[in-house]
């Protein structure tokens, strides 16, 4: 279809002495942006950004090329399939520009958001940008797909790489090539570039060199101000973990305490967002006295601490604490992703020394069999690992910001790229989101303890294996028989759902497999008064990984939250109530508020 008049009109400069100041001042911003990057790296205090990332995958794509320049014939075939097909699209753009209907050659997914602007399918330029693009996308990981002579690992990681070089690639990414952000300069007479490089220049700094992507604006909260508002005492602390007890909400509490063991790569608060958001005051207000971590945020001087240290000083020590301030030995755990793997091997550890406090444990998107960990297996091989062990080993510790951006690639066209447009390109602030912001606030990872973690689960997946020990004692899955509930997300790029229901064969009691609507987070944080998603329940989980699909065919869905479906489980193996408990005990008193200061350091 033709572009009528006034679409033309929209990309046509409004006032192009404002623009020529516009671009003046553009200029000045660039070089603070510049200068925010280059000088850390002239001081010593920041390395090239993204170096070992960048050296990894180019290294990885060079073999893919490798591979089909050893077999020209094969490479001529796919050039000319390409090239076939750029032919048919140029035949339908002139047919568009002679006012003829075309059909497609290619459209975008309908997951693909990229690209909602009406032009990208009105004007026939963009639509053949838009076209061209999705069409080297699709060719490019054909080539991937059909290498030949290549491991798995290798060919899953320029999978990846690909979809990183594609994403970043992208004509949406770009003002020339995108019509929504040309609209928008032009309109704006470029004054959008200028806030937008500033706002680049104010995350580069913040980050010392290195982009601080903004995702929410940071300035509508504050932990303990608007976010971790449940009402509690900070009861105990040591080196690694504050340990906070919530104020009961009820007259009577179920007689088991709950302990909950949240990711130390990730802070707590993610299950005390807001008031109607907050899982742990969602608990307390069903009657539960709830005990939640509160992990360390460590430097330096914590790079020896290792897993066994977090077992022992973590979960280990906190059951010492609730039996004496509630006089309970037996508690409800739950684990949330890596504080479920960490709690997984706390229940095996128990379970060799005959210590059965744990009466029940809840996994939450965990992962103790990493076969099919997904994604993130990309950056796990003996290379990548001793690579960061050698940085870990100079500064004692991995910067949150190395897990924070690896996570934030997993879905780039989610997380990362439509916040450059939005941030630096149309120049605007984003809006406050306070997962966004938790996210963004990100905790460093001792490196004995990191190192150990992707060694032996990621890369050698030794737990699964019963090949790990602590104290001498050696870790059995199989002998836990501990009731476990094991709630997977159906859309989990960090844990998926298939990984962790493979898990589910390795204890040795009954387990309850549940799926949830969503992802790795949404999915979880899924109050039941906003009545979203669905989850699945079914029979126990077989043993084999390919009766995943088969457990879904078979399930029961159940319309909103899989909260009350938990609460029910929880009470049908031990529903007896006690008087309400008040934070601490003589032993213990309160330290201080909750959410407790180790939460507010930041990275």
């Amino acid at each position: 279809m033709d572009t009528p008049a006034h679409e033309i009109a929209s990309y046509q400069v409004r006032d192009p002495e404002e623009l020529a100041r516009n671009l003046a001042k553009l200029t000045e911003e660039t070089g603070r942006a510049v200068a925010a990057m280059v000088g850390p790296r002239e001081r010593g205090e920041a390395k090239m950004l993204m170096a070992t990332e960048t050296a990894q995958a180019w290294k990885t794509l060079a073999q893919i090329a490798e591979r089909w320049s050893a077999d020209p014939a094969r490479m001529v075939e796919a050039q000319s399939a390409l090239a076939t097909k750029y032919m048919d699209l140029w035949s339908g753009t002139l047919r568009r520009l002679s006012g003829e209907q075309a059909r497609p050659s290619i459209e975008p997914a309908p997951s693909d958001k990229r690209f909602n602007h009406p032009d990208w399918e009105d004007h026939p330029l963009f639509d053949f940008i838009k076209q061209a693009y999705l069409l080297m996308t699709e060719w490019v990981e054909r080539m991937v797909d059909n290498t030949e002579g290549i491991d798995d690992h290798t060919r899953h990681k320029a999978q990846f790489y690909i979809r990183q070089l594609t994403a970043a690639l992208a004509p949406t990414n770009f003002i020339f090539t995108n019509p929504e952000l040309m609209r928008e300069t032009l309109e704006h007479n470029g004054e959008n570039l200028v806030n937008g490089m500033r706002m680049l220049a104010e995350d580069i700094e913040k980050g010392n060199g290195e982009l601080k992507l903004r995702q929410s604006d940071d300035s509508q909260f504050g932990v303990g101000k608007n976010l971790a508002m449940t009402p509690g005492k900070v009861v105990f602390q040591n080196d690694l973990m504050q340990l906070i007890q919530y104020a009961p909400a009820t007259d009577k509490v179920l007689k088991r305490p709950l302990m909950i063991v949240p990711p130390w790569i990730n802070k707590f608060y993610i299950l005390d967002l807001n008031q109607d958001k907050s899982f742990i005051r969602w608990a307390v207000e069903q009657g539960h006295t709830v005990f939640t971590i509160s992990w360390v945020n460590p430097d330096q001087n914590m790079a020896a601490k290792s897993f066994a240290d977090y077992v022992k000083e973590g979960p280990m020590t906190a059951l010492d604490v609730i039996k004496e301030i509630t006089g309970e030995s037996k508690v409800n755990a739950i684990g949330y992703c890596v504080g479920g793997t960490l709690l997984s091997v706390t229940l095996a550890y128990m379970a060799a020394i005959k210590d059965r406090r744990i009466a029940s444990a809840t996994l939450l998107t965990t992962q103790v069999d990493f076969t099919f960990a997904g994604d993130l297996l990309v950056f796990v091989d003996e290379e990548q690992v001793a690579a960061l062990e050698e940085e870990m080993e100079r500064t004692g510790y991995l910067a949150g910001s190395r897990m924070a951006t690896a996570f934030n690639m997993l879905r780039a066209n989610d997380l990362i790229w439509p916040y450059v447009i939005n941030n630096y390109l149309k120049g605007r602030q984003p809006f406050p989101f306070d997962l966004l912001y938790w996210n963004a606030d990100a905790t460093r990872m001792p490196a004995a303890n990191h190192s150990y973690y992707l060694r032996n689960c990621y890369l050698e997946n030794r737990l699964s294996a019963g090949e790990l020990a602590i104290d001498g004692k050696k870790l059995d899955l199989s002998k836990v028989k501990t009731p476990i509930f094991n709630l997977a997300t159906r859309e989990d790029h960090i844990a998926p759902a298939k990984s962790v229901y493979f898990g589910s064969k390795c204890f040795g009691g009954p387990v309850d497999f549940v799926l949830a609507g969503s992802g790795h987070i949404a999915g979880v944080i899924n109050p039941p008064a906003r009545n979203k998603y669905q989850y699945w329940t079914g029979p126990a989980p077989w043993t084999n990984d390919a009766d995943y699909d088969t457990w879904i065919g078979a399930a029961e869905t159940t319309a909103g939250s899989w909260w009350p479906y938990w609460q029910s489980w929880i009470e049908d193996h031990n529903d007896k109530r006690a008087a309400a408990r008040a934070p601490g005990s003589k032993t213990h008193p309160p330290i201080e508020d909750a959410p407790g200061a180790y939460v507010k350091v930041k990275a």
